[in-house]
């Protein structure tokens, strides 16, 4: 008998052990393991990048017919699913072209390096010729052909990044002398100048990024990258001070005392009404298709001005699980540099990495309202075919590169044969009567 004032002791020791502390500690210890594990796999590198683009993909064509509908109704094209369709052609082509690239191996990549970028800088003339070339907001960098319209230069940050990781892993010895780093010179120079001269300052600055993450991971010396690094900035500065346009979005960045009170109908009108979006959009949005931004009130909302339309219909914890995913998709990209052993991947995945993830945060910031008004769109998720196309390609290519992984090939190979299998049990299962 217990005494008075004193609780019986509870019995039941199986349930008591299963709550010890010292259970969810080994219940934490084993799950951490386990993903410690699965982040030690060879082939998680590609099915991180393969995942989040996918995911990327799927959100973007959401967002597309969400965003544009009523424009494109209210455009004259006769149907709000205009532009999500052409968009979804693109994506299917993408798609598809993102597979076959992903089949390649690095040696028929390197065999394709020049003829890329000639091709490359071949197309960058088409903007400027009587017929073809077509100027959109102020810059001559499209191309309209047989009514199919697309941007040239995105073709071409596929064809940089290739190119420069085949060139400076060629020249991997000789990088310390100045002469070796002459045609890196005179090919960005050339593909800068036809960008810089169609007046499209926002392609410009991602092409000098991509090439900045070629040179860093390249192995350039820092004294010739820091030289590039400042002279790349000089020439923006240059170009922003010398543009009555671009200093007045610049302007509008900083505003005055109110910045809603300043010039509302001016430059501040979209960078006011993108954050009008993210600001009603809450915790958890107005609700997929219930934007009211997009009724006219924020240009371009489809397309740079997208992840408005993300906060707002899908709030804080949409905009959220977008930049978890690019942060998945960039931490993917690090690790096929980290891991591989061959200079052209690192240097070619690099300056990938630059592109498809710097082109994010700079378009996010635009958004945010902490960037200019730069004009590029959010890889993978805004409206653009050409864009969508040839980010697809440059993934296909580094998914190329992650199987290349030290038993990447092995390990796929053995997961192939158990889904094959699997599949085999299941068609052989006999199917009981009822």
């Amino acid at each position: 008998m217990s005494s008075p004032g004193r609780t019986a002791p509870r019995t039941g020791g199986a349930r008591a052990r299963r709550t010890r502390p010292q259970d969810f500690l080994r219940r934490e210890d084993g799950l951490i393991a386990a993903l410690r594990r699965i982040h030690d796999l060879p082939v998680t590198s590609f099915y991180l990048v393969l995942a989040s683009t996918l995911a990327l993909t799927a959100i973007g064509l959401t967002m597309v017919l969400s965003a544009s509908s009523i424009t494109a109704y209210a455009g004259g094209e006769g149907s709000s699913f205009s532009v999500f369709a052409r968009q979804a052609v693109f994506a299917v082509v993408g798609l598809i072209a993102m597979i076959s690239a992903a089949s390649c191996t690095p040696r028929i990549w390197r065999a394709l390096a020049v003829p890329a970028i000639v091709l490359g800088v071949g197309l960058q003339v088409l903007p400027f010729v009587p017929g073809l070339g077509r100027t959109v907001n102020g810059s001559t960098s499209w191309v309209s052909i047989g009514g199919i319209q697309g941007q040239p230069a995105e073709f071409v940050k596929v064809a940089l990044a290739l190119w420069l990781g085949v060139f400076l892993a060629n020249r991997a010895r000789h990088l310390a002398e100045f002469r070796t780093l002459l045609p890196v010179i005179a090919v960005l120079g050339l593909v800068l100048g036809f960008i810089l001269y169609g007046r499209d300052l926002g392609t410009g600055l991602i092409i000098m990024g991509l090439a900045l993450g070629a040179l860093f991971v390249g192995g350039v010396p820092w004294k010739y990258f820091l030289t590039a690094l400042a002279g790349i900035g000089a020439l923006v500065v240059l170009l922003v001070v010398t543009s009555a346009n671009r200093m007045a979005r610049v302007k509008a960045m900083f505003g005055a005392a109110d910045p809603a009170a300043a010039d509302p109908l001016g430059q501040h009108w979209q960078s006011n009404h993108g954050l009008y979006a993210l600001a009603s959009g809450g915790w958890f949005g107005v609700g997929l298709g219930a934007s009211r931004e997009k009724w006219s009130w924020l240009p371009e909302a489809h397309n740079d001005f997208i992840f408005a339309i993300i906060g707002e219909e899908l709030g804080l914890l949409g905009s959220f699980v977008v930049l978890l995913l690019f942060a998945a998709l960039g931490y993917g990209l690090i690790r096929i540099v980290m891991r591989s052993r061959d200079r052209f991947v690192q240097t070619t995945t690099a300056a990938v990495f630059m592109w498809i993830v710097g082109q994010a945060l700079v378009n996010i910031g635009v958004v945010a309202g902490v960037l200019p008004v730069i004009g590029v769109p959010l890889p993978l998720v805004s409206s653009g075919g050409s864009a969508l196309l040839a980010t697809l390609i440059a993934i296909g290519m580094v998914l190329s590169f992650a199987r290349t992984e030290d038993g990447a090939r092995e390990a796929m190979r053995a997961q192939s044969t158990r889904v094959r299998s699997s599949l085999a049990v299941l068609a052989r299962r006999p199917v009981r009567s009822t």
